[in-house]
């Protein structure tokens, strides 16, 4: 049992520095407001209009409910991880209490969950434009449609790349809440 105890006090476990989970944090997020930003800049710019069978058609993405509710939720998204910018650099200073951490997982969780359900529905209303639906009569627009459906793609991989780093963010804050007592 002492040989035991003598290794372990060779092998200190390291030093974490506070900073270090601060600047993670601080990168993520502003890796994922950037992320969402940029979804819903390049959705709301994604605009084409072509001539078929002589007539002129508009696509943008203020035709869908999916893909305007898409572009909010990620504007949305991108306000709310500025805002808990400000706030894990105050929790990271001032607050040793894991309570104040849980807002800050509930606020993860619910940016989170926003991003998932934004890029849920706009990648159902995007698959129904690259491929149609025979069993109701829908066409594929993407056919015609190239640049704005390329564009959409581009949003949504933006979109999905915010998801997960709000997702990496939930889990790291739901790890510094753990120690909570209800």
């Amino acid at each position: 049992m002492a040989g035991v105890e003598a290794k372990i006090m060779q092998n200190p476990p390291p030093k974490k520095s506070p900073k270090s989970p601060l600047a993670a944090q601080i990168c993520l997020r502003l890796l994922g407001a950037a992320a969402s930003l940029s979804a819903a800049l390049v959705t709301i710019t994604s605009k084409q209009t072509v001539i078929l069978y002589g007539v002129q058609i508009d696509a943008q993405y203020t035709y869908s409910s999916a893909f305007t509710f898409f572009a909010i939720a990620n504007l949305v998204a991108c306000v709310f991880s500025v805002v808990s910018l400000f706030a894990a650099g105050i929790l990271a200073r001032n607050c040793k209490d894991s309570n104040k951490y849980f807002f800050m997982f509930l606020h993860d969780l619910a940016v989170t969950t926003l991003l998932m359900a934004a890029c849920a529905a706009a990648t159902a209303i995007g698959v129904v434009g690259k491929f149609g639906n025979s069993h109701v009569g829908w066409m594929a627009i993407c056919n015609d449609f190239g640049r704005f459906c390329d564009r959409i793609i581009i949003a949504l991989t933006l979109s999905s790349l915010a998801f997960l780093v709000h997702l990496l963010l939930t889990v790291i804050s739901a790890n510094k809440s753990r120690g909570i007592h209800v």
